[in-house]
């Protein structure tokens, strides 16, 4: 198993080191190297990545900016010359902080935990039901138990999680029928609920994690049977 590595370093001699330690681990696969963050955003956005080697301090947009714009967040070992930034760092979830020069012993052990996260991450997902779905040309996988509502948006459809907004080409009607039954139903022609997520209702809308979706009038009686089986 290989986690697929990018590095973002302004330097080209860090990214060098870098790259070296990473090629040369069997557990990981460098995809590539961006020298600034506006590149790397890009890159990550088109690319499926596990992990990014991040420097902190970058000229424009540093490494904690970076992190902040990105929606869908890889596990990330932050590198910095500073020790300073090593309690910031930890309020961004990072895995772990490597501070230069790095030893290889130290990069051997950052990697471990992020193989452990990332195993342990997939081995929870395995269990619960999913769904692949094309987004941006790339396939990605969806736990239902994360979807909180389905939105109708003209030829596409919106699935709102509470990780992100994923946005399909496809009618609600065909993916209606990928969906158990038992835990989503359909309660107006633009809007298909997950029935875990509900809160209250009445005879006009349905609140779901805090958000009000219509409900129409002749789902009301289905709505309330549903939620008396889930």
């Amino acid at each position: 198993m290989k986690l697929r590595s990018i590095i973002v370093d302004d330097s080209s001699m860090q990214r060098m080191a870098v790259a070296k330690l990473v090629n040369n681990h069997p557990n990981l696969m460098l995809v590539a190297e961006y020298s600034n963050a506006i590149e790397a955003k890009n890159g990550i956005k088109n690319n499926e990545i596990d992990l990014i080697f991040l420097d902190v301090e970058m000229p424009i947009i540093n490494g904690f900016d970076l992190l902040e714009s990105l929606e869908n967040r890889p596990q990330v070992i932050l590198i910095t010359g500073k020790p300073d930034y090593a309690l910031k760092a930890f309020d961004y979830d990072v895995t772990d902080y490597l501070h230069k020069p790095i030893t290889m012993s130290r990069f051997d052990s950052s990697v471990k935990r992020a193989v452990a996260k990332f195993e342990q991450l997939h081995r929870t997902n395995e269990d619960e039901e999913h769904i692949f779905v094309k987004s941006n040309l790339k396939k990605r996988k969806v736990v239902l138990n994360d979807i909180k509502w389905i939105e109708a948006l003209g030829d596409y459809i919106k699935l709102v999680t509470d990780e992100a907004n994923i946005v399909i080409l496809s009618t609600m009607k065909s993916f209606e029928e990928q969906l158990p039954e038992d835990k989503f139903l359909r309660i107006h022609k633009s809007y298909i609920i997950n029935l875990e997520k509900v809160e209250k209702f009445n005879s006009k809308n349905v609140e779901v994690s805090g958000r009000s979706i219509p409900l129409s009038r002749n789902k009301k009686t289905e709505l309330a049977e549903a939620l008396n089986n889930v």
